[in-house]
Parts: C-alpha cells; structure tokens; sequence
C-alpha cells in the first residue's frame, strides 16, 4: 500500500467546488463541521439537500421514526415525482435546449437529444402506455441496452406513477423469469436486440421466452433497435414507436407520496433469491444530489461518461444524476475496446467528457491491453474521474492517476452499494488524495466502523462497516419481504446498518474498504481482506489480475488461496509460481504463504466488470455459489473448478 498523499487539491478547484459553496452559505469553515452539523441537526441537513428537489405538494414531516430506523419514513405528506425534479423543473431554463442525452453506437453512429427531445419523447410513451392499461403502482421491467430510449423508459415509467424494474441487458431466461416474477411486473420495456463486439444479442427473444413463466407479465413493448428479424404476440406486444403517440401539449405527471416506490433494483443474494431493494421519487433524487451534486462535484456543464448497464445501479445513477443537475449523459453502447481497443480514451476526446467513471477492473484491462493507446488521445477536458465497483490495488490506483488523470484530475473513489441508493464514503475536491483511499463519510450518513459487538475500533483497526441511522437513499426494504430485510442489514448489530463490507481508517483519518465481509480472511489471528494479497500478487507486473479467498486449512484453520489471470506473452512455471508466493510471505509474512496460486483464463466478473470472490470461493471448494445469473463468463467458474481438482485440493 502506498501510504502516501499524492495530490493535493488546487485552490481553484476548491474555490469553484459545489461543496465549498455549499459550506460557504451555511458559515461552515471545515469539512469537519459539516459532518458536526449534519450529524446533530439532521432536520437541518436533509432540508438543505431536499431543496434541491421539486415537491407538488411540501412535506410536513422530513422523518418519522416510529416504526424504527429500519422503517423510516420521509417527506411524509408531500407529493412529488422524480420527473418533477429531473426533467420538468428545466422547462424555461437555459437547461431545456441543451444536449441531455448524447449516445454513440458501436458502428459510430451517434445521437443527440436535447432536454427539450427527451422530455416530448418522455410524454409521447408515457401517453402509450396509459393507453394499455398501465399506470400507477405497476411495475414495468427495463430491459434496454444503454441506449437514449432507457433513460425515456425510465422517467416515462415515473411519470405515470407505475414503478421502473432496471434489468441487466444480458440476463438469460430464468434471470428474468425470477425478478419479473418477484416484482410482479406487468410488463416490459425491451429490445429486439442490441449489439456487443460486433455480435447481436437477442433481447426480445428472451423476454418472450421468460414470460412463460412469468404469469403477471401481460405486456411487452419492444424497441426497434438492431432490426433483427422479430415475430410480436398480437395483443400482448407492442412496438415502442407504434405506442409513443404524438401528444400535444404537456402528459399530465403523476402525483406521488413522496415515499412512495421510484424503482426497484435487484442485487444478487450470496445464497436464495436475488434481493429487491426499493427506493423512491424522493430518496434516490435526494442522494443523488447529495452524492453527485455535492460531493462529486457534477455541475450542469459537465457531461458524464460512465459506461454501465441500466440494470446496475450505475445506470439509473447516470440518469438520475445527471439530469436532475442539468448535466448531459454521454451514453455508449458495447465494450470500452471495441471497435477499438481506444474506444474509452477516443470517447472522452470526442465528446470531451469532463466527468469520467471507471472500474478498477476495467483499467486492470487497459493495463494487460499495455495501455490500451491512452497516450495517444487527449484527455484535457476532464476534470474529475470517480471509481466504483471495485477495491483498488495501488499498481492500478496509479497507472490511472498517471495515464488517465495526467497527475492533474482528482480520482475520487465511491463506495456504497444498492441498497444505499448511492455511496457511504467518497472523495471530494476538498481533500487531498492518496492511493485507493476513501478521503471523507458522506455528511449524514453516520458511518463508523465497530467490532463484533458493534463497539467503535480505533484507527488501524479493521472491522465492519456500519451505519448507525437512517439515510433518505436506503432501501425502503426488501420487496415484498421485511423478513429478509431485517435480518439481512440490521439484525447483526442493534440499531444498525449492517453493510457487509470491512473497513478501517488510518492515522490521518483516510478510509479504505477491505472487502465484503464475507470474504475476509482470518490467518494467524490476523483479519485482512482480499485486496490486500492481490495487491501484492499484482504489484509484481506479472500478474493482471488476482482473486484471493479462505480455504480450510488443519493447522491454520484457514489459509490462501489464490487465482490468478497473467500477463499477455508469460507463461506459467514453478518458477513464476515461487516468485508470487514470496511477494506475498515478504508482504504480510510467513503464515499467508498460500496454500495454492493457480492460473485460469478469466475470472468470474459481472457484466459492469465486478469480480465475483464469492463465486471463485464456492468454485474452489465445491460449494454452491448462490446467484449466478449476473455473471457474463459463467464458463470461468468450471475453469476454476477444473484446476482446483487437479491439485486435488
């Protein structure tokens, strides 16, 4: 770990900052006192931030706590609609003709939508599907590529007060029959098919399939996209252009309890269903003004490029985010390195994208592509670069900083997950930086790190993360399952958010995530996470990447186990195999010496580039490995499986 500050924020970008300004106007000198504040006049704070929302009608309660912290209830008695705030509050602005949407194809092809074009598009479908039956409380499955029509799909559903089910561009037939039928979805917005790498990939198809076992489904509209050859049901289907009428005049937008559900995202389970968390037309748009307004610094000239699916939480974040701030959404649909291996770094210089989300795992990509030809673009226009997804190991942390950021452009990391609507812990322009650190809590999160009696642990220490209140993005619950809800996130610790990640703050007060919880490693009385052997595995320059998980170990109780992916022209060898092992006994010592390091191809990853270590555990010691239906390479889990039985483990 470099332990190190290697950026320092210049005074004008702190002077220029959303969050200095935001500090300014309430007589706040320090960061600290902000979190002072907010921390003990929650009213106060939440107030200020929900300011930044459009209410038809004002609440009358910020918070009511009397079902408990896990229950809590916001804006109670105000109406409003995520539609109101995103897009309708631009309307006679300097906002409403500027570009909202600005999408680029895999072929090249490229769209331009201005606020004013995905507002009447918004109205046109929403108008569609009131006509077939659809309306307040259904809930309606996005199953889109990252196109503009999902960001239309999104707020079109909001509008008319039915409830938007993101679903992953890539899921199978049973991964769709399991969430659509966990909904209760009454129906689905798709494709008939998108492109990936050159390759179409069937959407229609699968829904179609799906929703033969999908009993409550009774409609399926279908964008016209890669005009693949498709059969409609008559009745049930409907194409998306047939059904966008021509409207004129203003689509009336629903009014809404506040609280009442905006979406429903669905995060796989390490065991059982996928969970379905809950989040409403006045949390999300609240977090995120929190989280991109003022803590990642996204102002109304910024346009945002951050390459995800709409059925990750990335997606409506973007969505969201970006259109409730007045900023323009630079979509990409297909990989960041094809057609071209420097599609990413052509993308910025092209669009000249000032706001850049990345993947730790993605930039490990880059650097096993040599770079992917970064050095040959201009990457001027940007000015902040924000990480999620993944834990960092320093060697990427800083050939990012280095090739990307030019050493100029904050990185600025985000931790949180779905069920919070947003992040916990960040960075801001306000902090100075170190590697893979989290440099500042999300005011009025209440984040703290406790022991296994949830009791707060000194600096240097690692133990669960934790939440010891409510925030307004939380999951409401779990959809339709309380049961699960309770016990998932707030039974482990009294009175507590559990979220299942390890953390610990150093001496000056950064931040830094170890990994879920649930794949820490307990050696020799010691508790380290995963990134913290990969990091050594990979700091070598031999190893691209590394997925490092306990096995049962007779004398140890647990011990190592590492796979690993090499860098392209090397080969593996006892030789290259003693090298790694050293890396790892010279960084934490004798007793992490592993107990095997074995190559594969690939490891398991999502399709927004997450590598699932609880799937390479499973694999590794034959176990079930829970939900796999977000995984895009489910052929490296019978690789894993195969080498870890030759060494009959």
């Amino acid at each position: 770990m470099i332990d190190t500050i290697v950026w320092e924020p210049p005074k004008d970008l702190i002077e220029a900052s959303n969050l200095k300004a935001f500090m300014n106007s309430h007589g706040l000198s320090t960061y600290e006192s902000l979190l002072a504040r907010a921390e003990a006049d929650p009213n106060w704070f939440w107030g200020t931030i929900l300011s930044n929302l459009q209410f038809h009608h004002p609440y009358e309660e910020l918070l009511d706590l009397s079902r408990g912290p896990a229950f809590a209830r916001w804006c109670v008695g105000g109406q409003t609609n995520a539609v109101l705030s995103c897009i309708e509050r631009h309307r006679n602005t300097p906002v409403w003709q500027k570009e909202c949407v600005v999408w680029e194809g895999e072929s090249g092809e490229i769209r331009r939508l201005s606020y004013e074009e995905v507002s009447h598009q918004i109205d046109m479908l929403a108008t569609g599907l009131r006509t077939i039956g659809i309306g307040r409380g259904h809930v309606v499955g996005l199953h889109l590529p990252n196109v503009p029509e999902a960001i239309v799909a999104f707020f079109a559903v909001a509008k008319i007060g039915a409830i938007a089910l993101p679903l992953f561009s890539g899921f199978g037939v049973s991964a769709l029959a399991t969430r659509l039928n966990d909904a209760g979805a009454s129906a689905v917005i798709t494709a008939d098919g998108s492109h990936r790498r050159g390759t179409l990939v069937p959407m229609y198809s699968v829904v179609d399939e799906a929703a033969k076992s999908a009993p409550s489904l009774q409609r399926i509209i279908v964008l016209r996209h890669a005009h693949n050859e498709v059969s409609l049901v008559d009745e049930r289907d409907h194409w998306l252009h047939e059904l966008s009428l021509t409207v004129s005049g203003e689509c009336p937008t629903e009014e809404m309890q506040a609280d009442d559900p905006l979406m429903l995202m669905y995060t796989s389970g390490t065991t059982g269903k996928p969970k379905g968390t809950v989040h409403s037309h006045c949390g999300f748009p609240a977090k995120m003004a929190l989280d991109l307004g003022l803590m990642l610094d996204v102002k109304s000239s910024d346009r945002l490029l951050w390459m995800s699916d709409m059925g990750w939480l990335v997606g409506p974040i973007v969505a969201v985010g970006a259109t409730l701030l007045g900023a323009t959404a630079v979509l990409a649909e297909g990989g960041p390195d094809y057609p071209d291996v420097s599609r990413m770094w052509r993308l910025i210089e092209d669009h000249q994208v000032t706001f850049l989300g990345i993947a730790p795992t993605i930039i490990r990509s880059f650097i096993k592509a040599g770079g992917a030809e970064v050095d040959q673009w201009s990457l001027s226009s940007l000015r902040i670069c924000a990480s999620t997804g993944e834990v960092w190991t320093p060697e990427a942390w800083m050939w990012t900083f280095e090739n990307v950021c030019r050493k100029r452009v904050p990185i600025l990391n985000y931790t949180g997950g779905t069920e919070i609507g947003g992040a916990i812990l960040t960075g801001t322009v306000l902090h100075p930086m170190k590697p893979c650190a989290f440099t500042a809590v999300i005011p009025g999160m209440q984040a703290d790190i406790v022991d296994d009696v949830g009791q707060s642990v000194a600096p240097g220490t690692v133990g669960e993360l934790v939440l010891r209140g409510p925030s307004i993005g939380l999951t409401r619950s779990l959809w339709r399952d309380d049961e699960r809800y309770l016990e998932s996130y707030w039974s482990t610790f009294r009175g507590l958010w559990r979220q299942g990640d390890w953390a610990y703050r150093d001496e000056d007060g950064f931040w830094y995530i170890r990994g879920r919880s649930d794949d820490t490693l307990k050696i020799a009385g010691k508790r380290t996470g995963p990134s913290e052997i990969e990091g050594l595995l990979t700091g070598g320059g031999k190893i691209a990447e590394a997925a490092v998980v306990g096995v049962p170990d007779p004398v140890k109780g647990q011990a190592v186990g590492c796979i690993v992916t090499l860098m392209p022209g090397l080969e593996w060898n006892e030789a290259l195999r003693s090298e790694l092992e050293r890396l790892v006994v010279t960084g934490l010592g004798p007793p992490f010496r592993p107990k095997f390091i074995l190559p594969v191809s690939e490891l398991p990853k999502t399709r927004n580039m997450k590598v699932m270590r609880r799937v390479v555990r499973a694999a590794c010691l034959g176990e079930e490995p829970g939900d796999l239906s977000s995984l895009v390479n489910p052929a490296a889990v019978l690789e894993i499986r195969t080498v870890i039985n030759s060494i009959n483990l």
